[in-house]
């Protein structure tokens, strides 16, 4: 199980997000990287959308959990996971993180499944331009 995850909206180190504290409680920020992707906004977060496209790049952070499963339980809890899959609007996955100061690694990502349509781009795939 990989242990890195890539973050891209309240989880981001400068979201002073509660969650986000706890995060950076259990895990070690290894820095900024982007992942191949749109991202819209949902209101009071985002939710990235898997593109094709390989200039189409969502902007975030890559941690490192101390301890993946524990960390994970609550994650997926804070995303809305449940065992009925039907009922999720994200999913996590493994998928590709280009870290900014070079080099690729794997990375869980949470990615948004419901229907985006009528939702707002983020056309640059930065959150935090939108929160400015």
């Amino acid at each position: 199980m990989t242990p890195h995850l890539f973050v891209y909206g309240t989880l981001l180190s400068g979201a002073r997000h509660p969650m986000g504290a706890r995060l950076a409680r259990e895990a070690r920020l290894l820095g900024d990287a982007t992942i191949r992707g749109r991202l819209y906004d949902l209101g009071h977060y985002p939710g990235l959308v898997e593109a094709e496209d390989a200039a189409s790049l969502v902007h975030g952070e890559v941690y490192t959990l101390n301890s993946p499963a524990a960390s994970l339980l609550w994650l997926d809890a804070y995303e809305g996971i449940s065992k009925d899959a039907a009922r999720n609007d994200y999913e996590r996955r493994e998928r590709t993180a280009r870290m900014a100061l070079g080099g690729d690694l794997t990375a869980w990502v949470y990615l948004y499944r419901a229907p985006v349509g009528g939702l707002s781009l983020i056309a640059d795939g930065r959150w935090t331009s939108r929160r400015a």
